[in-house]
């Protein structure tokens, strides 16, 4: 342990695929509290949801060819992660193409937008909320978006009832996934994980709001 980590004050906070990491680290007891906000629960089933079903049948095609040129020793080939409605990317909703471009262009020129297949791979073999019942008794608090298609707002819910207490739900209404970084959906997504850090890291009392108990 770092000297200046103090250790029953650790918190994790973590939004879309990284909201998933939160879900598969926050059963580690040395967790104190957790929030994941729009997470990814189960890339399997997430990737059947965004691709009709012989695009997926043909992905999973090209993913066992890329695995087998891997192992004959060249790199793993490389798909842009976002691109126009109709073109072949990892994460293809037109929300999706016109965030990641808008946002490239205006705060992160460096982004490439490229991804591999041997990291797609991965993320379909990804359950992060397999695990949610073993998140208890450390407290959990998911930030889901009303109308979420790409990490979507069902299967959020469903990871959701699978944990145990304590834990709450808040519920962006009428957002989208990429509505809670930017306002509104900002105020609606920012303070209620200030408050839960507040409550269950530093002691102060959450006044306001409801928590899911059972």
């Amino acid at each position: 342990m770092r000297a200046e980590v103090a250790p029953d004050h650790i918190g994790i906070w973590g939004s879309s695929y990284s909201g998933g990491h939160v879900l598969h680290l926050a059963s580690d007891q040395r967790i104190k509290a957790a929030v994941a906000q729009v997470p990814l629960v189960n890339g399997w089933g997430n990737a059947q949801r965004l691709m009709r079903p012989g695009v997926f049948d043909e992905f999973l095609v090209a993913l066992a060819h890329d695995r087998a040129q891997r192992y004959a020793g060249e790199e793993s080939a490389k798909v842009p992660v976002v691109a126009p409605e109709g073109e072949p990317s990892a994460l293809p909703t037109p929300e999706s193409y016109e965030w990641f471009t808008q946002l490239g262009e205006a705060a992160a020129p460096n982004w490439r937008n490229e991804v591999s297949l041997e990291s797609m791979e991965a993320f379909l073999e990804y359950d992060p909320a397999g695990s949610i019942h073993l998140i208890s008794p450390t407290p959990l608090l998911m930030v889901v978006a009303e109308k979420d298609t790409l990490t979507p707002t069902d299967m959020a819910i469903a990871a959701y009832e699978r944990a145990l207490a304590p834990k709450k739900l808040v519920i962006l209404e009428g957002g989208k996934h990429f509505d809670a970084y930017t306002e509104p959906g900002l105020s609606q997504s920012a303070p209620p994980a200030v408050e839960w850090f507040e409550r269950h890291l530093m002691g102060r009392k959450e006044a306001g709001t409801r928590e899911t108990v059972s």
